[in-house]
């Protein structure tokens, strides 16, 4: 025998089979499961005051009862039913929730990394997380379907799954947030125009962040162009240190690695120091100079200088559109990887001697920087403040990071850094409307394609 129970919510109705076996459950605990068995994140719904009025008197307004306010931490299915995350937030064994906000959480990106996050491989396998992921009106069905898989997969350090359309509830105390979504740059599309429409997506979100998330939030802005759109954000999150946020470049310095190491014959953990300087664009400078291949500069290595300075940096600027051309899809897989290796690169304190990459601000004038036990105004590498710039990291593993200072320049690198530079410049200025800098002015120097773009 079977009961079926209709649940509803103001955006649809869910049916819910209980066999007989669960009728012996109190009412008091069937009233809590209609509640909250499935319970997406929406606004609260003000109270209403209704008057009732006849031709000869006018009572007093009659209050009507609302419906009790949704906490906007509410979370998807079973992780609502089992785990009292107030009771039981911090044990013995294992540390305080993380809340992780994820943008674009339906796409093929997020696919792959959710799993990686809700594993343990990130954060560590002794560190309890809470998803909280965000996605469009157009999407929220599959929103669901991930948030289902998520359940179905049984994760123990998975504690809480919210998902929502509105960045103001899903970035609700956000101690992470990996800013995947962001339209792809259609046929005929300039540069510009991706820059506006996507810019004003980045732009919402921090302000959205700024307004709701954890003041020390960590920022990984993925969707592209990444670097100018990690600007917008944080232009528009005041109340958030700049140098919280970064953008991805750490699959460009993942494919440089692989490619020194097929041309020395060597695994590639034996590559270290691989920086990538600049735009996430094909003006991107894989950096040779400072790479170490078994210790060794790579050009004690690489005999093949000419290789280094001309097939190697074409090779890591249109990797993406390569791999696209032959597998008919984008690099979501690799992306996702990449993701979690900039993740862990924060969280991990970094081998001693070694750095990682990370577009990062280049620190604007108002704000004090702080690197290397020095107070600064910009960088030490004279690259132009307040742009966001892949430059070598390193972190003690705490979430923060430090600019490298042991780094060498020659001309060849010098100039390619220059023109990198120059584009994010003008990728600003495109974008000055976002940024509370006037009228937008767009002049860039070319209409530069994004790794993998077609």
């Amino acid at each position: 025998m079977a009961v079926v129970a209709e649940l509803s919510s103001s955006s649809y109705t869910k049916t819910t089979r209980f066999n007989s076996s669960q009728l012996s459950l109190s009412s008091n605990h069937l009233s809590y499961l209609r509640r909250r068995a499935f319970r997406p994140i929406t606004r609260p719904r003000n109270a209403t005051v209704s008057c009732s009025i006849t031709s000869n008197e006018v009572q007093a307004p009659i209050a009507v009862p609302a419906e009790e306010p949704q906490r906007k931490n509410d979370c998807y299915g079973v992780f609502c039913q089992t785990y009292d995350l107030k009771a039981e937030e911090e044990t013995k064994s294992w540390k305080k929730n993380i809340n992780i906000a994820v943008s674009g959480a339906a796409g093929m990106i997020s696919n792959h990394l959710l799993f990686k996050l809700a594993s343990g491989e990130v954060f560590g396998p002794d560190q309890p997380i809470a998803l909280k992921l965000l996605g469009s009106e157009r999407s929220f069905q599959a929103l669901e379907g991930v948030a289902m898989e998520l359940e179905d997969s049984l994760y123990p350090l998975l504690r809480e799954v919210s998902i929502g359309i509105d960045p103001y509830e899903v970035f609700q105390d956000a101690e992470w947030a990996l800013l995947i979504g962001a339209k792809p740059r259609g046929p005929g599309m300039e540069r510009a125009g991706l820059l506006d429409i996507n810019g004003k997506i980045f732009a919402e979100q921090g302000k959205a962040l700024n307004a709701v998330a954890s003041q020390n939030v960590k920022v990984i802005v993925v969707g592209n162009p990444c670097n100018t759109n990690a600007l917008i954000c944080l232009k528009n999150a005041p109340n958030i240190p700049a140098k919280n946020f970064h953008a991805l470049t750490r699959l460009d310095e993942n494919r440089a690695k692989c490619q020194l190491a097929l041309k020395a014959g060597v695994f590639y953990d034996k590559v270290s120091n691989m920086t990538i300087w600049g735009n996430h664009s094909i003006t991107q400078v894989p950096d040779f100079l400072n790479a170490r291949i078994n210790g060794l500069p790579v050009k004690e290595v690489i005999k093949d200088h000419k290789w280094l300075e001309e097939d190697f940096t074409e090779i890591i600027q249109k990797r993406g559109g390569v791999l696209i051309k032959k597998w008919g899809r984008s690099s979501a897989a690799s992306t996702a990887v990449s993701i979690a290796d900039a993740i862990k690169s924060l969280v991990t304190p970094t081998p001693e001697g070694d750095w990682f990459s990370s577009g990062v601000s280049s620190c604007p004038l108002n704000v004090i920087c702080y690197y290397s036990q020095v107070y600064t105004n910009g960088n030490p590498y004279g690259i132009a403040e307040d742009i966001v710039f892949s430059m070598p990291c390193r972190s003690k593993g705490d979430g923060d990071y430090e600019l490298v200072k042991d780094v060498i320049f020659d001309d060849y690198l010098l100039k390619r850094i220059t023109k990198t530079e120059a584009e994010l410049l003008a990728e600003k200025r495109c974008v000055a409307h976002l940024i509370g800098e006037g009228v937008a002015f767009c002049d860039l120097p070319e209409d530069t394609m994004l790794p993998g773009e077609m």
